[in-house]
């Protein structure tokens, strides 16, 4: 059960070797992932004269975000879990498969490489902004939370399923993969509405270096408010021995 076994922690984990090596993982995981993502947008505008904009943009986001979360995640795994994405391990968190003490910890170095990697574009580019997250015309910020609880329920939901669940099995070879195709279709799904951002990470980065903070509450709201209900939805219903196990007989 969730809640039930949440954990805080002692302090003491934050400065354990292993919880700083966890820590590096995701500062490089999400530093690798915002420089692809934020990196082929502004590539795309410099192509096409703002054309991140349009369907070809749209498209263009949805993969370069989808290759890069695949890797991100991959080379991660084995040292954090590959969270790449708060929200993620806020999930984690209310499931009780991390403390708090760590949880922040993550926070930390997720928000951090969020940054540096919007520096590293800043000054790669010759000082082309780093766009923050905004809404689209007509869109409320009411519209853009759901848009955003919607969305990273479907991320979580499926880092839990396929990452997470100690029934995986086999699936979990394909959890990067599956984690990465769940983004990139969220993207074509709420891009054009939000930014579809899933990741308060992803949004902090650009918000900071373009000192652009417009309705930035929604992605953490959204975001965390998604990832909230998918752990919990996940660990109550379905975290349990929800097959009987065939007699030998019948393989």
């Amino acid at each position: 059960m969730p809640i039930s076994s949440i954990a805080f922690g002692h302090h003491s984990e934050a400065s354990k070797p292993d919880a700083l090596k966890a820590a590096l993982a995701e500062f490089i995981s999400v530093l690798i992932f915002v420089f692809a993502g934020e990196g082929s947008g502004m590539a795309f505008n410099k192509l096409t004269d703002d054309g991140s904009t349009t369907p070809a943009g749209l498209v263009a986001a949805a993969l370069a975000h989808a290759f890069a979360l695949f890797v991100a995640v991959s080379v991660g795994a084995n040292i954090s879990g590959g969270h790449v994405n708060p929200a993620v391990t806020f999930g984690a968190f209310i499931g009780g498969h991390i403390t708090f003490v760590r949880t922040i910890l993550y926070w930390i170095a997720q928000l951090a490489g969020s940054v540096v990697a919007c520096l590293l574009l800043k000054f790669s580019t010759g000082g082309l902004t780093t766009s923050a997250f905004s809404l689209s015309s007509g869109v409320t910020v009411w519209n853009a939370v759901v848009f955003e609880i919607v969305m990273t329920f479907g991320l979580v939901y499926t880092v839990y399923a396929t990452a997470v669940d100690p029934k995986k099995g086999n699936i979990g070879i394909i959890a990067p993969v599956a984690i990465g195709f769940i983004v990139g279709a969220n993207i074509l799904a709420g891009g054009a509405f939000d930014g579809a951002s899933m990741n308060p990470a992803v949004s902090f980065g650009p918000a900071v270096v373009s000192w652009t903070w417009t309705n930035h509450w929604v992605y953490w709201v959204g975001p965390l408010a998604g990832a909230g209900i998918a752990a919990v939805i996940y660990e109550v219903i379905f975290n349990t021995n929800t097959h009987e196990q065939l007699p030998t007989a019948d393989f």
